[in-house]
């Protein structure tokens, strides 16, 4: 499995993976062409120091994807933190430890920055993926809340 950033043309298969499961299908449009919010927001991820967006390619397909960011803080001595969100594997290969290798690169990525903290959100109704974090050493600390405003 190989981690790259992503380009343009991966957004559409990124779309269609966030939109691969119950709760994804709701929130995202799969649409030919997509949205231009899409590529906007891909712009502007791409254009912030602060956010990554990645894939993971095996053989030459994009097998899994996430963004990445960085939050300067005051908080632990203005230690920088690093949040993970859209963590996707593509359906037909979850369960095969694409997963753990993913977010192993990411984390890699992270020490390497000298970021203090890694944290993530998943929804409540992502019960597999809660264990799946768990196992990787990721620990139930906070209560998240949202204020949805679109």
């Amino acid at each position: 499995m190989k981690l790259r950033d992503a380009q343009r043309t991966d957004v559409p298969t990124i779309v269609r993976m966030l939109a691969d499961d119950e709760l994804g299908a709701a929130r995202e449009k799969i649409e030919d062409p997509l949205p231009q919010g899409y590529y906007a927001a891909f712009e502007a991820i791409e254009a912030d120091p602060n956010n990554r967006l990645l894939v993971a390619e095996l053989d030459g397909e994009i097998i899994g994807t996430l963004q990445l960011t960085f939050i300067p803080g005051l908080s632990r001595v203005g230690a920088e933190h690093a949040q993970i969100e859209a963590v996707r594997i593509a359906s037909h290969l979850r369960g095969k430890g694409f997963g753990k290798q993913l977010i192993a690169a990411v984390i890699d990525i992270i020490r390497k920055r000298g970021c203090a903290i890694v944290q993530l959100s998943s929804s409540n109704s992502r019960t597999d993926a809660h264990r799946f974090y768990q196992q990787l050493g990721f620990a139930t600390s906070h209560v998240g809340m949202k204020l949805i405003l679109q």
